[in-house]
């Protein structure tokens, strides 16, 4: 993995990847308090992340709209 990493092609796939999955993470985290989960088992985990994560699309949404009617 180190080799593969280390090549030229590799680093630009590597760079890619903390601008486009990553912050998605970082700001359910931050924003939305999601660093760890209320509920206990996976069904209600699964359901708590389907809830943080379309809440996020919501204000992404919110946030487009309302930037270009103003």
């Amino acid at each position: 993995m180190l080799a593969r990493l280390g090549s030229e092609q590799g680093k630009a796939c590597y760079a890619q990847r903390s601008r486009t999955i990553e912050p998605v993470f970082g700001q359910v985290k931050t924003v939305q308090d999601g660093g760890r989960f209320m509920r206990r088992g996976l069904e209600a985990c699964q359901a708590e992340w389907k809830l943080l994560c379309g809440t996020h699309n919501l204000l992404k949404l919110w946030r487009t709209t309302t930037a270009t009617s103003s």
